[in-house]
């Protein structure tokens, strides 16, 4: 099983001084953690896409494609880009792009988004937010299984394309896409009836929650005639890891608190307490924080529960100090990994 890392280089306040990281800053940290989960041995980095002031990547594939050459073996992701408010042919060419830095270790993660802002941003309609994403989609794995060239017909929000390559290629044939998806059943049957990998998001509830999501993605898979092989499942919680559990609380809790919270005002979400944290860090909670050990009985409990391809770890939720970042990432690497490589042979 691949073991990974998502993050979203959030830049809100830190809580106790109230202090915040210019976009600057935290992008060059994210880099920092990229080439150091690629030298301890972690399989993939996905970085999200936001178009707000308390994150800095709205351009993931160029934050990537710095962390490209620093690293040798570490895939590259997004996690996610929103397709729904992008030009599935400058993504299909950023992602090629990075793919030729990487020496093919370039995915794109697409996902219609949990935030809004680049809807309006980049001039669509949220009325169209369903539409926009099939089409789009359409287009996109158009593209991916012929770049050279592009024959398509067409849709309500993007013209024909008729012949035309999309350049540069990438270094995989077919560049690889996976579908990510919060808990909607029709997405989880699109994926499988392509043949697309799924990214399952757990952050609230209980992971054996989404074993019936994933069993309906594999029977819409089958049912399509696709191969076992190519329906892989991904899932992606909150957490953070350091030495003892103490310690990863201690750093964890009250910048996880505030983002949830201040999502939780935007959204109609009730506060989110200690207990609250308590609750979800629980044995079959979502939440991964704790020791070494800890987070690797809960990354084998999903195993169990969902047989998962692969598991990344979303590692700050809220701006956290960049050594104990970097240490968490380093301990991902060092300890964790090996220990649920080792349970599962």
């Amino acid at each position: 099983m691949e073991i990974g890392i998502s993050a979203f280089a959030e830049t809100t306040p830190y809580p106790d001084s109230g202090t915040t990281l210019s976009h600057a800053e935290r992008l060059k940290e994210v880099v920092e953690e990229i080439e150091l989960a690629d030298q301890v041995g972690l399989d993939v980095y996905g970085l999200g896409e936001h178009h707000r002031p308390d994150y800095a990547a709205s351009a993931p594939a160029v934050v990537l494609a710095a962390a490209a050459t620093r690293t040798s073996r570490i895939r590259l992701s997004t996690a996610v880009t929103v397709l729904s408010s992008d030009d599935p042919v400058r993504v299909f060419q950023q992602f090629a792009t990075l793919d030729g830095l990487s020496d093919g270790r370039a995915e794109i993660m697409a996902g219609r988004g949990s935030f809004i802002e680049s809807f309006p941003l980049f001039g669509y309609d949220l009325g169209d937010y369903d539409e926009l994403f099939a089409e789009k989609l359409d287009l996109l794995l158009a593209i991916r299984d012929n770049p050279a060239k592009v024959t398509w017909a067409g849709g309500k929000h993007r013209a024909a394309i008729a012949g035309l390559g999309v350049f540069p290629l990438p270094v995989q044939q077919p560049l690889p896409v996976w579908i990510a998806v919060g808990g909607n059943p029709q997405s989880v049957v699109r994926a499988g009836t392509l043949g697309l990998p799924l990214a399952l998001a757990i952050i609230g509830g209980m992971p054996e929650q989404f074993a019936p999501l994933v069993d309906l993605y594999r029977q819409a898979g089958r049912k399509a005639g696709h191969d076992e092989s190519v329906l892989r499942v991904a899932t992606h919680s909150h957490g953070f890891v350091a030495p003892t559990t103490a310690q990863a609380e201690a750093v964890h809790f009250k910048p996880y608190q505030a983002v949830m919270n201040q999502l939780g005002r935007e959204r109609g979400w009730g506060h989110f307490s200690h207990t609250s944290y308590e609750a979800a860090r629980s044995r079959r909670g979502a939440l991964l924080v704790g020791s070494p050990e800890e987070v690797a009985e809960k990354i084998l409990f999903q195993h169990e529960h969902l047989g998962i391809d692969r598991f990344m770890l979303h590692l700050s939720a809220g701006t956290m100090p960049h050594a104990d970042v970097m240490k968490a990432v380093e301990l991902l690497g060092t300890e964790v990994a090996p220990l649920v490589r080792k349970e599962l042979g």
